[in-house]
């Protein structure tokens, strides 16, 4: 469901829809309170409730916290892993430049089938969460055979031929990795401790008293529009290939790569 979301709204449909109903639910059930409690806006509870309330608001704040800051470094991680597996494949092909026309024309070629089998059949999947290494085994296969069905001749097509193998290795490599990281999401214990979160902290606002109506609505307004953005953000970092922060196959279309896209 998350992934669908993320995939088929925009980021500010999901903010109207978060953010919106998070407001929305704080005003509708600040106004049942006070008009079924009279007793909460002369303040009656204030000192007990702001006690729990700057507790769970500091645990909250804390698990929120560390779900971001987790969630935005896994992001930043696959992103890197994507622009590393990009540049050692441009990489193969630039070494490869040493050996004779038709090694270097059978490199390129299983080099162009894998960088397609990337962005034309596994991108969408990954986007879905749904990564199938399947998908570009056989184009790995054909490149490790291009290598060694070949004998290099020479010093210096030896060393190429040592690094490219090399190279090769951290390519297969990344793309676990890759996979790997487009299958995360968030465990279930921590979804629920902020979501579930969220939904104990909105209604213990409601029993803060504030004699004027204005001044309640707004501290409830700050409160839920504030964690409404918190779970928007931890919706968009979740799943690092899907939605409008999505990791880009751009870098597999750049620099010596853009060849294949021509």
């Amino acid at each position: 469901m998350e992934i669908w979301l993320l995939n088929h709204l925009s980021t500010f449909v999901l903010f109207l829809l978060i953010c919106g109903g998070a407001v929305f639910f704080a005003v509708s059930g600040c106004l049942l309170v006070r008009r079924r409690l009279p007793r909460v806006a002369d303040g009656t509870y204030n000192e007990m409730i702001g006690v729990v309330l700057g507790m769970y608001a500091a645990i909250y704040g804390i698990i929120l916290a560390f779900v971001v800051v987790s969630e935005w470094e896994s992001l930043s991680t696959a992103e890197a892993n994507v622009a590393a597996e990009a540049s050692q494949t441009a990489e193969v092909l630039r070494e490869c430049a040493a050996f004779p026309p038709e090694q270097q024309r059978r490199v390129s070629a299983a080099m162009g089938t894998y960088v397609h089998a990337v962005v034309d059949k596994q991108w969408p999947l990954m986007r879905e969460g749904k990564p199938d290494p399947g998908l570009t085994n056989s184009e790995i296969t054909d490149l490790y055979s291009a290598y060694q069905e070949y004998e290099p001749h020479g010093a210096s097509e030896e060393a190429y031929y040592e690094q490219s193998v090399a190279t090769l290795a951290d390519i297969a490599t990344a793309r676990r990795s890759r996979l790997a990281q487009a299958g995360q999401e968030l465990p279930i214990l921590l979804t629920v401790l902020v979501y579930g979160g969220a939904l104990v902290m909105l209604p213990l606002t409601f029993l803060y008293g504030i004699e004027s109506l204005r001044a309640q609505l707004m501290f409830i307004t700050s409160v839920a529009a504030l964690i409404g953005v918190s779970l928007l953000l931890v919706l968009t970092l979740d799943h690092p290939f899907a939605g409008a922060l999505s990791v880009s196959p751009e870098p597999f279309k750049e620099g010596v790569l853009a060849q294949f896209w021509r």
